[in-house]
């Protein structure tokens, strides 16, 4: 008898670890692929931060399992790890057990069907997948019965630019600017001590990013922070009436909120980036008729979008908008969904028109923001009971979320005077004594789930 095919899966975090261990639960024989060195190596790039989840809800159930029969010992329920420490005391012992099943070092190129393009339809469900690898020996091609790509999106985050692409002179500003959560009171200190910051974006990212600045302060006065969004108010971003049962999540809020009321944040707030302008003096961002400028650094907190193009010879049905698998995206837009009302959800919502191909992990919210490490650990159980066939287990919902409480509307002041306005529109754009308008192109210099 041929022996059955192994299940791909894309990514060694903690949402690929966890479809691993459930795939040797069913009976089924996983490959997990990490382009990273090491597992976690998303996770790695932000360790320094702490997730507002505990590590009740950061831990799979048949990841315990397999990891208790070594003696592992569990971390405390209530207590919140950081990034490295969810990688050193979960992840890395995890991949122990399952150590002969990950190749490190190994990226994924592209997945199709072998011997069919997307067009070619004869044949294509009974023909395996072929991934096409890129590691240490080169090209190489390894078929698999099914794909799970949890590769998630920390390769790609989104740009300062407004508009969805870079803004003018934003690919060239690089050096200047960073994406994410850099480790301002770490390895990076010496890049944000004593320097004037612009923070860009209204997520938890970068609430993150604005707190780190103002502990920084603390030890370099003269640091100046600067925070801007998007949105013409600032809304719920720091939180609503009623509380939230990720307390860490609802205290990030709450300190920052400190931070507007005793002055210590210049806000701008309906700033939309369209414009950046190096000169001598350091960086000026614009936003049509405001500016805000010149500062030493640019923090570009404004999410992340997922890169499908490993799976474009496959069918996919994805929502326009979200970016997510359509039948996902109306449970998660976040134009609908702001204060947990994101329903649990597996296999149905995440099965694409190309048999056994699921993404899971925050790969599968396309540019939805909040993913839960629970949500990604039950789409594991739901889509790998799915591929071993087993329906009415996908179609189980084992998962009860958190309540948050970022519902009510939560007006302050917008009118700290971060950003100046030019006189007229031309003005605008008419680059200080020394500068230099960055037009040319070179490729850019992204935190992870919580």
């Amino acid at each position: 008898m041929t022996p059955a095919l192994p299940v791909a899966i894309i990514g060694a975090g903690p949402v690929g670890l966890a479809a691993a261990a459930h795939a040797l639960q069913r009976g089924l024989t996983p490959i997990v692929f990490e382009a990273g060195d090491q597992v976690g190596a998303g996770v790695r790039r932000w360790g320094h931060v702490r997730l507002f989840s505990p590590w009740s809800y950061a831990v799979d159930a048949v990841a315990h399992a397999r990891l208790a029969a070594t003696g592992w010992a569990r971390p405390d329920d209530h207590a919140y790890p950081t990034g490295l420490e969810l990688v050193s005391r979960y992840l890395e012992p995890l991949a122990a057990t399952m150590a002969a099943h990950i190749r490190l070092g190994t990226r994924v190129v592209s997945v199709t069907r072998e011997g069919h393009d997307v067009m070619t339809q004869a044949g294509r469900e009974a023909a395996p997948f072929v991934v096409r690898l890129d590691g240490q020996n080169g090209e190489e091609d390894v078929r698999a019965q099914a794909v799970i790509d949890a590769s998630g999106t920390i390769d790609t985050p989104g740009w300062l630019g407004a508009s969805g692409v870079p803004a003018l002179g934003e690919r060239a500003a690089q050096s200047r600017l960073s994406y994410g959560i850099p480790d301002v009171l770490g390895v990076l200190r010496h890049r944000y001590a004593h320097r004037r910051v612009l923070v860009v974006g209204s997520g938890h990212s970068a609430l993150n990013a604005l707190l780190d600045l103002a502990r920084l302060r603390d030890e370099a006065p003269d640091t100046t922070i600067t925070w801007a969004l998007r949105r013409p108010s600032i809304g719920t971003r720091l939180g609503g009436a009623r509380p939230d049962q990720l307390e860490a999540r609802g205290a990030l809020g709450t300190a920052v909120r400190r931070l507007l009321d005793s002055g210590q944040l210049a806000l701008c707030t309906g700033f939309r980036a369209d414009r950046v302008v190096m000169h001598d003096d350091g960086v000026t961002v614009v936003s049509g008729p405001k500016q805000i400028g010149p500062v030493d650094e640019v923090i570009v907190a404004t999410g992340f979008r997922p890169d499908w193009s490993i799976l474009s010879e496959l069918r996919l049905d994805l929502d326009p908008a979200v970016q997510s698998p359509r039948a996902l995206a109306p449970l998660i837009d976040p134009n609908v969904h702001s204060c947990g009302t994101v329903r649990p959800h597996g296999a149905e919502a995440l099965k694409q028109p190309e048999p056994n191909l699921f993404a899971i992990g925050m790969k599968s919210y396309g540019r939805a923001p909040t993913f839960l490490l629970l949500t990604g650990y039950e789409q594991a159980r739901s889509v790998v009971s799915a591929i071993a066939g087993d329906w009415d287990a996908a179609r189980r919902v084992d998962l009860v979320l958190p309540d948050t409480g970022v519902c009510a509307t939560d007006r302050i002041d917008d009118s700290a005077g971060c950003c100046s306005t030019a006189p007229d529109p031309a003005a605008r754009f008419t680059p200080p004594a020394g500068a230099r308008l960055l037009t040319t192109i070179s490729e850019p210099a992204k935190a992870g789930c919580c």
